[in-house]
Formats: structure tokens, C-alpha cells, sequence
């Protein structure tokens, strides 16, 4: 779990360049040209028409084929409707018509002779899953990713800009990442090595108690969002996946919190946070969602209805830690999981929006149905776990209307799995086929 762990001059020089950061980042992940080939041989081959966004590359990104899904029942999350005997089509990375036979006729007809084709016959098709809390470091996390159904994520943050680069791949190489809101570094007072990350991070290495005053807080803020972060992940207390560490005590303040937020300039803050007052705190500093929040308090709770907070409770990620060989951590498991299971129906029901995030970390990675799972165990319905890892945590990321539901216009991101995820809490646990970016990268129907 999160295992990441100078002046007020206004922005960071413009040296390295965001292409140098991201060229940076993708050997550190191990993303080259032959390896992004050597695994996703059936990438396509075909070339978009616009120009390419990587500055000065002489190429084009690829366009992904047609995909048809038939014969599955479709599952909205949003409305909670289902079609029977459903067929959707993705075209050059979009849905292009989703419904029943009759109703995609055309749509069909229109893709016939190049559309791969997966026969979905007795099995439920969702939209592909969000998980709103994942550190994906290299080609080979975000391909497990892929594997478990995860189709985009929002990175909860990365040592050296990875998930920058991570989320560039998509528009290049369709089926190689899911989508990436990345975080960039972890803000917190320690950044060991991460510090090298970036030449503009150097004054930073003089501190002397670490990053803790308010001005140099904004100022790694704005490095990250000058490197690519499209989000901000920062702490109120200290991890409780290391036994030496007491994530009850209070790591940054309300007004350190809110420096964070307010040189995040509109973009959403993730915080890690454990104790009620860290909580609070980072609730009323203005972060977009908790992360793992075990000992939120019931006015804490209210607080989150009045400002729209999200809540990523990160379940296995604490539950897990009952397993553990380490007596402190096993304790701590034992003595977190069902607060924390109370915590996450108290918060439900008061009208708090629930969002699936797993916590995973490299190639340890935790399938996002588990946590759906988990949070159906915890006391939402099926349906509202599952919207807990579609349709909320889509909006969360700023892709309503785009991930989440399969729709017209809406991203080609798709599951198959075995069972019925409106009646079955753990349905999206058995993944038979997945389609990312409108390239088929599981297919086990």
C-alpha cells in the first residue's frame, strides 16, 4: 500500500521538457518500441489521419480496428438496464452502436469483413473497469492491469514520472496501458531518490524537516502539474503498511493540505489518510477524494456529503494486511477491517459516493473485481459496487459521459465476464474477455 514514500517562484523552468521527462520515464518502465511490439503483436497496424501528439515524431499513431461483441447481455451501470442478446460495435477506438441485433444492423454492416469478432453468448458485457487508485510503474503492471478488466485508472502517484509516460502510450499504441490520469511524485515531506526525478526538484534536497512548509508543498505540486500530473496524491498521515510507522499520527495539517490543493489548481487531490483528524483536515483543505480514511468520523462523513468528496476505501489493501507474517501488521489487519467495513457502509449510506480503487503496486496487483467484491460485503448493493468501479469512478477521473458505460461516442473499453454483476457482487472477479482502446487483450471466450 503506497509504497512511495523551494521558494514560492511561481513555475518551473521549462528544462527537461515534458518529452524529455516522458522519454525519461518510459525506459525506467521498460517501454521501447520492441517490447510494446513483442507484446501486443495484434496491436493494429492501421494510421490515424490527425497529426501525432508526440512533438516533432515523424510517425502517426495507430488507429485500432473494428471490434463486434455479440450475443452477451449489455450492462449499463448507470441506469442499471440490461440487454439481452446484445451486440456492441467499436470502431477507431470508440463505440459506434450498442443494442439489440436489429438496432446495430448497420452498424454491424458497416464493419463486416475487418471486425474481430467475440461471441459473448451467456455472458454479461460491462464497460471497461476504473480503478481510481493504482502505482503502475512499468509495461508489465499496466498489462496486468489490463488482464483484471482495468481499462483506465488514476495513478496514486509513481518515483519517477512512469505513469507521465504510461499515459501517453494509449494514443500511440492502442491496448498497450489502460488510460491514465497520472499523479507524478508523491507529494510528502520525503522524497529519497524521487528527488532526482527532476532537475527543478534539487533545492529541495537542502531541507532540512523534509517538504513540510507550505510554500515548497505548492512548489512540488507545480513541478508535478509542469511534468504531466494531471492529478495531485499527498498524505495526512503516515502508511500503515509498514510496521514502524503509526498512520495515526498527523503527517501534514489543514493548512499544509490546503497549500496542496490550492497550487493544484483545479486539479483533483488524492490524500492518503487514516486518523479522523487527518481526515478532516484534508477534507476541509478541499481534496477531490480519501484514500483508505479507516477512522473517519461521523462529522467528517457529513462534511463529505456537503462538499461532493469522493471516498476510495482501498478494502483488500487493509483487509490484506490480516495475512501478513508481520505480527504488527497482522494486528493492525485484524483490528482495521471491520471499522473500516463500517466506515464504508456509514459513509454510503449518508450519501457519500463510494469509488473502487485497489491500492496495488507494481506486479502485486489485486484485481479491481475484488474490491467490488469486498465493497458489496461492506453493505452496497451489487449495482452500486459496480458503479463504485465504472460510472463514479469515471467522473471522479473527468471521463463521464466517456468510461463507464458503454455508449455512443464513449470510449471502446470493454469486459466480458461469467456472471451477472447486477444480482453477483463478486461477477466482475471472472473476467473472460477484455477490450482496451478497441484492441482485444484477453480473449478466453
Amino acid at each position: 500500500m503506497c509504497l512511495h514514500d523551494h521558494s514560492s517562484a511561481a513555475v518551473p523552468s521549462a528544462a527537461p521538457s515534458r518529452r524529455g521527462v516522458l522519454a525519461s520515464a518510459a525506459a525506467l518502465a521498460g517501454i521501447s518500441a520492441a517490447g510494446i511490439a513483442a507484446q501486443l503483436g495484434s496491436a493494429p497496424a492501421a494510421q490515424a489521419a490527425e497529426p501525432p501528439a508526440g512533438p516533432n515524431y515523424h510517425g502517426r499513431p495507430a488507429t485500432p480496428g473494428a471490434v463486434i461483441i455479440e450475443g452477451g447481455t449489455i450492462v449499463d451501470p448507470l441506469t442499471g438496464d440490461a440487454i439481452e442478446d446484445g451486440v456492441l460495435v467499436l470502431d477507431g477506438g470508440k463505440v459506434t452502436a450498442v443494442g439489440t441485433r436489429d438496432a446495430t444492423r448497420k452498424a454491424v454492416a458497416d464493419v463486416a469483413g475487418r471486425a474481430t469478432v467475440l461471441n459473448a453468448s451467456g455472458r454479461w458485457v460491462t464497460p471497461g473497469l476504473v480503478d481510481a487508485h493504482v502505482h503502475a510503474n512499468a509495461l508489465s503492471d499496466a498489462r496486468i492491469l489490463l488482464q483484471g478488466g482495468v481499462t483506465a485508472f488514476r495513478s496514486g502517484s509513481s518515483s519517477f514520472y512512469q505513469d507521465v509516460a504510461l499515459a501517453a502510450l494509449p494514443g500511440w499504441v492502442p491496448g498497450a496501458s489502460p488510460r491514465v490520469r497520472p499523479a507524478g511524485l508523491f507529494i510528502s515531506p520525503e522524497q529519497g531518490d524521487s528527488i532526482l526525478a527532476d532537475p527543478d526538484l534539487a533545492p529541495l534536497a537542502a531541507l532540512k524537516n523534509g517538504i513540510t512548509d507550505p510554500q515548497d508543498l505548492a512548489y512540488l505540486t507545480r513541478v508535478n502539474l509542469a511534468r504531466g500530473a494531471e492529478v495531485i496524491k499527498t498524505r495526512a498521515n503516515p502508511r500503515a503498511g509498514l510496521p514502524e510507522q503509526d498512520p495515526r499520527e498527523l503527517v501534514y495539517d489543514v493548512e499544509q493540505l490546503s497549500a496542496v490543493v490550492k497550487a493544484a489548481r483545479g486539479a483533483g487531490v488524492l490524500c492518503h489518510a487514516y486518523s479522523a483528524e487527518g481526515i478532516d483536515g484534508a477534507v476541509r483543505a478541499g481534496v477531490a477524494s480519501i484514500e483508505h480514511g479507516v477512522f473517519v468520523s461521523e462529522q467528517t462523513i457529513a462534511e463529505m456529503v456537503r462538499r461532493g468528496t469522493h471516498f476510495t476505501p482501498t478494502m483488500d489493501a487493509i483487509s490484506s494486511m490480516a495475512r501478513s507474517s508481520n505480527p504488527v501488521l497482522a494486528a493492525r489487519g485484524k483490528e482495521y477491517t471491520p471499522i473500516h467495513k463500517a466506515a464504508v457502509k456509514a459513509a454510503h449510506e449518508a450519501g457519500v459516493t463510494i469509488v473502487a480503487g485497489t491500492d496495488s503496486f507494481g506486479n502485486d496487483v489485486t484485481p479491481l473485481g475484488v474490491e467490488v467484491r469486498l465493497l458489496n460485503e461492506a453493505g452496497l448493493s451489487p449495482l452500486e459496487a459496480m458503479r463504485a468501479a465504472t460510472t463514479y469512478s469515471a467522473r471522479l477521473l473527468g471521463w463521464e459521459g466517456r468510461a463507464g458505460r458503454l455508449v455512443a461516442g464513449g470510449f471502446a473499453d470493454a469486459v466480458v465476464v461469467d456472471a451477472d454483476p447486477l444480482s453477483d457482487g463478486s461477477a466482475l472477479e471472472k473476467v473472460r474477455a477484455v477490450v482496451a482502446q478497441g484492441v482485444v487483450v484477453r480473449n478466453e471466450l
